[in-house]
């Protein structure tokens, strides 16, 4: 069995969180500039098992798409295009950065700790990938 990867795609900067290999716990694994994270999961599928990927999907509160699908749209087909081993889900991530906000808060940190937005992006990159796992275990995911 292998790792779940799930990316919170952004315009600048780019949150991703993986599961272990028996896909029972997420874990942030790493932000990066999003330029380069074709790049990165190139590398990494050549290091690590990965049997699926979880992008966010951004969503308004009306449940229609949120400006950020102009580019996150564009991604996934290039992901789709440059490993199509590797079936995409697309996960609701409406709220994720006020939750990882919200969980930092609740984990002690400090003012400053908190204005790291790569932080920020690594751990909603997590709440998706727990969001997702969530789903699957309910028989929600295909």
């Amino acid at each position: 069995m292998g790792r779940i990867l799930a990316i919170d795609y952004g315009r600048k900067r780019t949150g991703i969180a993986v599961t272990d290999p028996l896909q029972i716990i997420a874990n942030g694994l790493t932000t990066l500039p999003s330029h380069e994270v074709l790049a990165f999961l190139a590398a990494y599928f050549v290091k690590e098992a990965v049997d699926c990927v979880v992008v966010g999907y951004a969503k308004q509160m009306d449940n229609t798409d949120s400006e950020s699908m102009t580019y996150i749209k564009p991604f996934v087909a290039s992901l789709k295009k440059k490993f199509p081993d590797k079936p995409v889900h697309m996960v609701d991530e409406r709220f994720t950065s006020k939750i990882a906000f919200q969980t930092m808060i609740d984990g002690g940190l400090k003012k400053k700790q908190r204005q790291n937005k790569e932080l920020v992006d690594t751990i909603s990159a997590t709440i998706i990938l727990q969001s997702f796992m969530e789903q699957k275990s309910r028989g929600f995911v295909i």
